[in-house]
């Protein structure tokens, strides 16, 4: 890490190296005190700082007058205070700082442009259309919520680019990834120069499970696993409140679990794989639900349907359809999530991931209920509540992440 700086697990996070406790380090960690508070939370007045802080309100005073010299902080408002005057709200400049986030799959690129408050400014969809180059790809994606955004690519302090597949956890390079060929080792080299900026590519699993931790089903849980039933199949796993990536960076790749009745992958890099994935993937479920007469395009609209049938009974046939066709994605599931749980016994298991999200209450409780029965552990198992983008909402909270502890990083370097 450069200049006196120690990485501390988290994605993005970081502290300052030991220095003795001179009278101006205690002001650069009184300053970095206040903005942290600020950027994390809602407008304070000067009383509530201090209270918050344990310094008195003269030192609060002059740490805001220096965050302000410094363009981080300003006055936002008034708040009735009784007797005298009305008190000063002060907050965080969102300008301060501008990240970039990306998603990057199979026929979908989205990026997002937010300040450093987190607010987002501008999104875009792209569609790659058989492009080879992502570097170039994500590049003209950024450049295009920008100028959306009206913020040069220039002031953007920081990239966060989620996608499938393994990240090598010495090098924070992409190692392989079965359905994007051209997302090879050596790509963050060159996305790093492109934007002229260092890049973080992190498994899209991982950020929706930092979505989910903080807008959706495991908000303030510090044990549990995200289940993800999309295209593909995959884990992520949050322990003590840290996200658990494995020694190979392979942690959570159960696509490839082995389970009674299915076939064991021919190669870990072929498309179709084998394990749970032959049984819980896209295509496998779009087969059973053809098999029940629920077909449609993506296997997410196929359950979707399962479901509503089953919810609103409008044909005498129609609700043992749905109902069959449930029950035997559940127990399919539930194959998977029981071996997860059998192993590291979480509190929470939340299903995302399209049919996790279309599957709703009814496919996780019947999926809890198989657990249940074929396992001792007894985790409460529910849907995904983060409906929309939750690899790009994670990716921005992990490059907001890395722009703050950048901006309190230049207050004590």
């Amino acid at each position: 890490m450069p200049g006196g700086e120690t990485r501390d697990g988290g994605i993005g996070a970081v502290r300052p190296a030991a220095r003795p406790g001179t009278p101006s380090l205690l002001r650069e960690l009184n300053d970095r005190a206040a903005l942290e508070l600020l950027l994390s939370g809602e407008p304070l007045t000067r009383a509530q700082l201090a209270e918050a802080t344990g310094i008195s309100k003269v030192t609060v005073a002059q740490m805001l007058s220096r965050l302000e010299e410094r363009g981080l902080v300003h006055a936002a408002g008034e708040v009735a205070g009784g007797r005298g005057p009305n008190a000063i709200l002060y907050s965080a400049v969102p300008s301060s700082a501008y990240v970039a986030a990306l998603y990057v799959e199979a026929g979908l690129v989205s990026a997002a442009v937010a300040d450093v408050t987190g607010r987002v400014i501008a999104e875009v969809r792209e569609n790659p259309d058989g492009a080879e180059d992502l570097v170039v790809l994500v590049g003209n994606a950024v450049d295009r919520a920008c100028r959306r955004a009206r913020v040069p690519v220039s002031a953007l302090s920081s990239f966060v680019i989620g996608s499938p597949g393994v990240v090598d956890p010495a090098t924070g390079d992409r190692m392989f990834a079965v359905r994007l060929p051209a997302w090879h080792e050596g790509v963050l080299a060159g996305l790093s120069g492109a934007l002229r900026r260092p890049v973080l590519i992190e498994n899209d699993v991982n950020l929706a499970a930092m979505a989910e931790r903080v807008h959706g089903a495991a908000a303030g849980v510090d044990d549990f696993v995200l289940v993800w039933i999309g295209v593909g199949v995959g884990m992520a796993t949050v322990l003590g409140g840290r996200l658990r990536r494995g020694a190979a960076g392979a942690a959570g790749e159960i696509g490839y679990l082995p389970l009674p009745g299915t076939p064991a992958s021919p190669d870990v890099r072929h498309p179709e794989g084998g394990g749970f994935q032959w049984l819980a993937g896209a295509e496998p479920i779009r087969e059973l639900a053809r098999s029940y007469g629920f077909e449609a395009e993506a296997a997410g609209d196929s359950v979707r349907a399962a479901v509503a049938a089953l919810n609103l009974a409008r044909t005498p046939t129609a609700p043992s359809r749905a109902r069959e066709f449930v029950g035997e994605l559940a127990h399919r599931v539930a194959l998977g999530v029981t071996s997860v749980c059998t192993v590291l016994d979480p509190g929470l298991v939340v299903l995302g991931g399209e049919v996790g999200l279309a599957g709703g209450t009814e496919l996780s409780g019947q999926v809890r209920a198989e657990v249940t029965r074929l396992c001792l552990a007894h985790p409460r198992i529910v849907p995904t509540e983060v409906p929309t983008e939750p690899v790009l909402r994670g990716a921005l909270l992990a490059a907001v992440d890395q722009a703050r502890a950048e901006l309190l990083g230049n207050l004590t370097s």
